[in-house]
């Protein structure tokens, strides 16, 4: 059942539970991809591989260049296939957060936080020399440093509030609640 959706250029965030006693809370992030940034890296994979073999067939070139145009084809190709389609919060109050992370090649990595480990939600502004960003991260107990909720995405303030919202009631941050 599909709660809430808000959308931009970039992502898709959908609220909804699994169960019809709503007991589990599941916060999705979508990407939105195109189909044109994929047929851009094959078709430069392509043309690189085909000006390798140029070189190498009619020029009389070395086999290095030919090797080194396959690796940077194996790296392009694999630039674009560890991209990451969504990622996913399923809240269950009564044990704990799993956090999941969906990739292009259908591996999905997750990580589960017990509840009773979250000490406290927390929304943090990164500023870096190029951009500014919000990330969503839990602080802890039991380790230094603080566990991101999006490893991979960084999906706006307006789709990480009701994720937050929805961790601190969760964990019984209600104090957490007043000030947003």
């Amino acid at each position: 059942m599909v709660g809430s959706c808000i959308s931009n250029s970039r992502y898709t965030y959908i609220h909804g539970s699994k169960w019809p006693n709503e007991a589990v809370d599941v916060h999705q992030i979508i990407v939105k991809t195109s189909g044109a940034k994929g047929f851009l890296v094959y078709f430069f994979a392509l043309i690189i591989l085909a000006n390798a073999f140029h070189l190498f067939l009619v020029k009389g070139g070395s086999v290095i260049i030919l090797l080194w145009s396959f690796l940077l084809d194996a790296f392009l190709v694999k630039l674009l296939w560890k991209s990451v389609t969504k990622e996913a919060v399923v809240v269950m109050p009564a044990f704990g957060v799993q956090l999941e992370t969906h990739y292009k090649s259908g591996r999905v990595a997750r990580r589960f936080v017990p509840i009773d480990k979250i000490l406290k939600p927390v929304l943090l502004e990164c500023v870096t020399p190029v951009t500014c960003y919000w990330s969503l991260s839990f602080i802890v107990h039991g380790e230094a440093d603080l566990v991101l909720v999006f490893k991979e995405l960084r999906p706006p303030m307006k789709m990480l509030a009701p994720i937050w919202k929805a961790l601190c009631a969760a964990t019984g941050s209600k104090e957490s609640l007043r000030h947003m």
